[in-house]
């Protein structure tokens, strides 16, 4: 039966095979069951649910993205994403996060629309790959810039807006003890790095009694009942242009980053084939579309292609039955909640710090010799992390993309959906940033 689901002898694996990648997948991306939590409880949202919300909503986007494309790939929320909703959206915008989910909701039927119409392979082939790599990049620097304040590594300053934090304050031993720890396992190349250099820091933070003791380890799943179905109720609220620009970027940022990183991981996994045409990536992108929708009504910020999926197709993962057994292994981690309170920012901080610099490794790919091309991915990459907002640094390089290219003689090289981005972006300026 799975032979004739997932068709393994003509992708060269084995049943064995795949769950050694599942394994290696899991172990990879679990962190995410305790850092999404920390991020959308900043939003306001249960951790408790957050917590239960986010390993079933990483399962079913699993069974998708097996069952439907039959991809070795995991679908799970990203923390780009997961970081606009909380301090953009919510917090920046002062937007209730029930709202904020309706707005991902609402982005996740347009996402399916596009599917089905054929049109994200068009969009992505309209927007230059300097810029895709940009938008990558920048919310790569924001989710470090965020671990360096949770970790309180990085203060706030009334004399330079930021500062290094007091060495005096043991939450920065900690974050320093877990960013070194787990910069030398990845630097090891240890699977698993960043899920053992969390695990390891909650425990020196235990016994130098600066983390509390779980009251236990295995328990009862939290409800999902504080988040679960809060987007379809909050549906009406999507009636203002503000919120209409919050989902258009909600949409966008998904849509680069799945897009991007599923590209990446289908030609690490060999999939790719000699035209550079990916077979079943329109499967691929309806089961993200799909996840999306799930993900919101469940009750967390859209869900996307893990780039964690790398360090299980790099142990032989080829076929969607790793990616079903990953989203088997998120379900069984349910039972573990009570160990989120054991899990502090200090603890989550170095892995967003990591994936910050793991994302900003697109950087390379820019040409930055082509001023241009790299004066609109600069804007994209700074903007980010010093607007401390992932739309306003993607509307600064979308705005000055056309500008750059028809002042230097370039303007047949720009698509007229370039032109589109330029208009929206320049009436999200004027919608959310008028005071």
């Amino acid at each position: 039966m799975l032979e004739r689901i997932f068709h393994l002898s003509d992708a060269h694996t084995t049943v064995k095979g795949e769950l050694i990648a599942a394994l290696t997948t899991f172990v990879s991306l679990s962190y995410i069951l305790f850092v999404n939590p920390n991020i959308l409880h900043a939003a306001g949202i249960n951790k408790g649910a957050a917590f239960t919300v986010t390993a079933v909503a990483t399962a079913v986007g699993c069974f998708l993205m097996g069952l439907i494309a039959n991809y070795p790939i995991a679908l799970a929320p990203t923390l780009g994403s997961a970081a606009f909703f909380t301090y953009n959206v919510v917090i920046g915008m002062h937007i209730n996060w029930q709202t904020a989910l309706a707005s991902v909701l609402v982005a996740s039927f347009l996402f399916i629309l596009i599917t089905i119409l054929k049109l994200r392979e068009k969009v992505v082939d309209a927007i230059p790959q300097d810029i895709k790599y940009a938008i990558s990049a920048g919310i790569g620097l924001f989710i470090a810039f965020i671990g360096l304040q949770n970790g309180k590594l990085i203060v706030n300053n009334s004399s330079s807006l930021v500062g290094l934090g007091s060495f005096g304050n043991p939450d920065v031993w900690l974050t320093l003890f877990g960013l070194i720890l787990t910069v030398i396992l990845m630097a090891a190349r240890v699977p698993g790095s960043i899920f053992i250099g969390m695990i390891v820091t909650a425990i020196f933070g235990m016994c130098i009694g600066q983390i509390p003791l779980p009251h236990g380890i295995i328990s009862t799943a939290p409800s999902m009942a504080p988040t679960f179905g809060h987007a379809i109720f909050h549906l009406k609220d999507i009636n203002t242009p503000q919120l209409f620009m919050v989902v258009l970027t909600f949409l966008l940022v998904t849509f680069f980053d799945t897009a991007g990183t599923l590209i990446g991981m289908t030609q690490q996994a060999g999939m790719v084939d000699k035209n550079g045409k990916i077979p079943r990536i329109g499967k691929a992108f309806l089961s993200d579309s799909l996840a999306m929708v799930e993900g919101a009504i469940c009750g967390t910020a859209p869900l996307g292609t893990s780039v964690e999926s790398s360090a299980g197709i790099a142990m032989g993962g080829r076929t969607g039955l790793t990616a079903v057994f990953v989203g088997i292994l998120f379900l069984i981690s349910m039972i573990f909640s009570p160990l989120l309170a054991v899990i502090p920012t200090t603890v989550t901080a170095p892995a967003l710090i990591i994936v910050g610099v793991l994302m900003a490794n697109n950087l390379k790919y820019i040409n930055w010799d082509r001023f241009e091309v790299a004066f609109p991915a600069f804007l994209v990459v700074v903007g980010m992390p010093l607007t401390y907002s992932i739309s306003d640094g993607l509307a600064l390089g979308m705005i000055a993309y056309p500008i750059t290219m028809i002042a230097s003689k370039h303007h047949k090289d720009v698509s007229p959906m370039m032109y589109a981005l330029f208009v929206i972006f320049i009436l999200f300026f004027g919608i959310t940033n008028m005071k």
